[in-house]
């Protein structure tokens, strides 16, 4: 056993140290329920509350070597933590003496915060490309003059049905390019992505941009928050099924994503190179299935688990857990696979996209959804 606590410096020092995929990896679990947890937390922490850890730690943390952090709000649950992961073999865990409360003293890190790797990756992407924008009130105007303008939302259907701005159709991150045809069947269309702010917008704007669609494209700046702060009404609900996408849509998407993967290098692995990572007991590895969770959980590759690819992108570190280790991307298609694993390459990750048909599939019953994904 191996359990040790370890002072804000040394976890500071862990985190800056090399860039993803070089270096000892790094599993940083802070184990306060949700609540807490989305106040604010460490940089690169993934919320695993004590009540689920059991049951779950498996599923964010595969090797059970790798070494392991535990952040609790200062009232010793790290500990409790702890035991519970030397039960199930983990090797190498350290708790953060003191918690949040020892992480935050003196004010000295600036954190903790909230998603803040995704945020300040998609405003870079804006800085270096270029990416078009336009405001709410321009936007509104463009109704007004009965232009032919599409807002897609690149949030989760959940997120989408709370609220959005009126007009807008739900189409998540992952699912911009390969459903886009059936969105928007007219390449005169102005298409305007939005989000709740920024980050996703950005993001599912420069995707169409970087494959290369007909359409003038632009990013609606800060979202529905800037929609409420001009003053105006929110709609809500949500009309889309989601049903399979139509197969022009399908062939328009792979073709597109294909120019793409093939300018940026995205690379594929098979199965026998999925089966060698997953034996290979020096690094882990994660089976991302980039679907819609519906389409999921009708069937899917053994050991894969939920991770739809645009929140996989804007926040990784919920569903990953382990700093440095490999992601296997997989869909039916292979378009919102390789659409998310152009932009996660540039973050650094070390990942491939899975070219091996969805056979041998798992049993709805068998289904790992992370609540995080």
């Amino acid at each position: 056993m191996s359990i040790r606590e370890i002072h804000r410096a040394t976890l500071q020092s862990w985190l800056t140290e090399g860039s993803l995929g070089q270096g000892e990896e790094l599993g940083l679990l802070d184990l306060r329920d949700e609540a807490a947890f989305a106040k604010g937390h460490p940089l690169f922490a993934t919320n695993l509350p004590l009540r689920r850890l059991k049951a779950e730690a498996e599923a964010f943390v595969p090797r059970k070597t790798v070494r392991l952090v535990l952040v609790d709000g200062g009232d010793g649950v790290a500990q409790e933590g702890a035991q519970t992961l030397d039960s199930l073999g983990y090797t190498n865990i350290n708790i953060l003496k003191g918690g949040i409360p020892a992480w935050l003293e003196g004010g000295a890190n600036g954190l903790p915060t909230f998603d803040i790797p995704g945020v300040i990756f998609s405003v870079g992407i804006e800085d270096q490309h270029g990416t078009p924008a336009v405001t709410v009130q321009e936007l509104a105007k463009l109704y007004e003059a009965g232009a032919d303008v599409a807002v897609l939302d690149t949030r989760t259907p959940p997120e989408f049905e709370q609220f959005h701005v009126p007009r807008a159709r739900s189409l998540p991150g992952a699912e911009i390019v390969q459903r886009f045809l059936d969105y928007v069947p007219s390449p005169e269309t102005f298409v305007v992505v939005s989000c709740a702010g920024l980050p996703r917008a950005i993001i599912g704007a420069q995707s169409l941009i970087e494959a290369g669609v007909p359409n003038k494209v632009a990013y609606l700046v800060d979202g529905t928050s800037a929609w409420k702060k001009a003053g105006w009404e929110l709609a809500s609900g949500i009309e889309e099924t989601f049903e399979p996408p139509s197969a022009a849509a399908v062939a328009f998407g792979k073709s597109h994503v294909k120019a793409l993967a093939e300018r940026s290098g995205v690379k594929s692995i098979d199965k026998t190179g999925v089966e060698d990572w997953l034996t290979d007991q020096s690094r882990t590895t994660y089976l991302l299935d980039v679907r819609l969770p519906h389409e999921y959980a009708a069937g899917h590759l053994p050991g894969s688990v939920s991770s739809p690819g645009g929140q996989l992108l804007a926040v990784s570190h919920r569903t990953v857990a382990v700093r440095g280790s490999r992601l296997v991307l997989i869909d039916d298609t292979g378009t919102r696979a390789a659409t998310t694993a152009f932009w996660l390459q540039q973050r650094g990750w070390d990942v491939r996209v899975y070219d091996g048909a969805l056979a041998g599939i798992a049993k709805p019953a068998e289904a790992r959804v992370l609540e995080h994904a």
